[in-house]
């Protein structure tokens, strides 16, 4: 079913789809978003790649660097962000925003909870206790949403503008920061190690220490090895989902094909206003032009009604995903205990 759709990612500084601009995907040139909330610089990279525009690099350079290579991450959402004070006074925090109003996550505009599978909770479970324990949401409500702060939720913080480098495929980041960046982390006993952070920021209490300068460049980079967009499938250890079973479920029917997407979205908690909103669209091919532009009623068919096929023929066993979680990796996070953080806490 995959073969049928085209992936197109596009961004922009909200959620209206006429201010999002086609990202150009495996390019080293980041794309620059700019609005009176933030200025943004973003690498989109993902492995094995087939969507739009039409003869996107299959992959990139990033992902034979390591750690990538070793982790076989799949895809990565990287971007410089500059967060601009704004007139409107957002937040009661003069200097930035603070570590617990800062989002990132998925969000929907309509009900999902007829299309989720057998054993979500379970793969929600092992996200959030061996993954990202910071992620919280909603999917079973009107407008779904799962988000983590961003100070635990990033794979990769860097608390400067980073580099570029076309041979590891554009923006590059290494938890830490430039000069200045080290002696901000140190001030607020933020550890250095990228594993140690993520750990650290699930405190209360650290989260409340950091705050993200208006004015200061952050280098902020989301990877993992569980999404592929090459076959569309969730590879979670214990668990594993075709995911077009469940996101299109429209088989051979007549009339005309539903299209699909996946946001990310960096956003305020406190004003719920987006700094970066990233669409990842599959469109029926049926949609698609030969040199990839969209055909009239693509973005109408990301509109159209679920037609929901109850009928599920899965048998999921709960009890041995976990326990093949577990095997691969390891006691859950807050089985760890309290005591000194690691550089391995968090996988």
């Amino acid at each position: 079913m995959a073969e049928n759709y085209v992936l197109r990612i596009t961004a922009g500084s909200d959620y209206d789809l006429s201010q999002q601009v086609e990202v150009p995907v495996n390019t080293a040139k980041p794309i620059t978003i700019k609005s009176d909330r933030a200025d943004i610089e973003l690498n989109i990279r993902i492995n094995d790649y087939k969507g739009l525009p039409r003869n996107s690099p299959s992959t990139s350079p990033y992902f034979s660097t390591e750690p990538h290579a070793y982790n076989r991450d799949q895809y990565s959402i990287s971007f410089r962000f500059t967060p601009k004070k704004t007139s409107s006074g957002d937040t009661d925090d003069a200097s930035g925003i603070k570590a617990t109003d800062l989002q990132f996550g998925n969000d929907f505009d309509h009900p999902i909870r007829d299309r989720l599978p057998p054993g979500f909770n379970t793969a929600m479970g092992i996200v959030r206790w061996w993954i990202d324990p910071g992620l919280d949401g909603d999917a079973y409500a009107d407008k779904p949403y799962l988000y983590g702060p961003a100070l635990s939720s990033f794979n990769t913080i860097h608390v400067g503008k980073g580099d570029f480098d076309e041979e590891k495929g554009g923006l590059w980041f290494e938890e830490g920061g430039d000069e200045d960046g080290l002696e901000a982390r140190e001030e607020v006993g933020a550890p250095l190690t990228s594993k140690a952070r993520m750990k650290w920021a699930l405190r209360t209490d650290s989260k409340e220490k950091w705050v993200f300068e208006y004015g200061q460049t952050y280098g902020f980079d989301f990877f993992n090895p569980y999404l592929n967009f090459s076959d569309l499938a969730l590879n979670l250890p214990g668990f594993q989902l075709p995911i077009m079973k469940y996101w299109d479920g429209q088989g051979l029917r007549p009339g005309p094909k539903r299209s699909h997407q996946l946001r990310y979205v960096l956003r305020n908690k406190e004003t719920e206003e987006p700094y970066l909103v990233i669409l990842f669209s599959l469109y029926h091919k049926d949609y698609v032009n030969e040199d990839g532009s969209l055909k009239e009623g693509a973005h109408d068919s990301l509109n159209l009604p679920d037609e929901v096929d109850t009928q599920q023929d899965d048998v999921f066993d709960g009890e041995e995903a976990l326990k093949e979680a577990t095997e691969q990796l390891g006691p859950k996070i807050n089985e760890k205990g309290n005591g000194q953080t690691s550089a391995d806490d968090i996988d």
